[in-house]
């Protein structure tokens, strides 16, 4: 069986401090983590509690320079839940695959990452 590549943009394994949130749930608490890997398009990380496929997220992040071409710039991003993965291994948290409908930068005096 041959897999296709739906990725529009190269992901990058990159570990990028990352906090998000489910935008339409009562409890509109951040959590935080990191990404496994990135690209202009979405991210890849774990979560103990992982969003539902379909669900809107927000998300903050500094966009590195590997992925934008850019100086490193902190983001502020909407995006949707494309898939969950559970892991066999004992122990894992899910694997959240998020595909991003919008990036916008952070003044400086909003940024939360150093």
């Amino acid at each position: 069986m041959k897999l296709t590549e739906r990725r529009a943009s190269t992901r990058l394994n990159l570990k990028v401090p990352l906090r998000f949130r489910v935008l339409a749930a009562t409890d509109s608490n951040y959590q935080v983590t990191e990404t496994v890997n990135l690209s202009q398009n979405g991210a890849y990380f774990f979560s103990e509690t992982p969003p539902a496929v379909g669900a809107q997220l927000e998300m903050n992040l500094r966009m590195p320079t590997e992925v934008s071409g850019k100086p490193p710039t902190q983001v502020r991003c909407t995006g949707r839940v494309v898939r969950v993965e559970r892991h066999a291994f004992a122990g894992g948290p899910p694997g959240v695959g998020v595909h991003f409908d919008r990036l916008e930068a952070i003044a400086s005096t909003e940024r939360w990452v150093s």
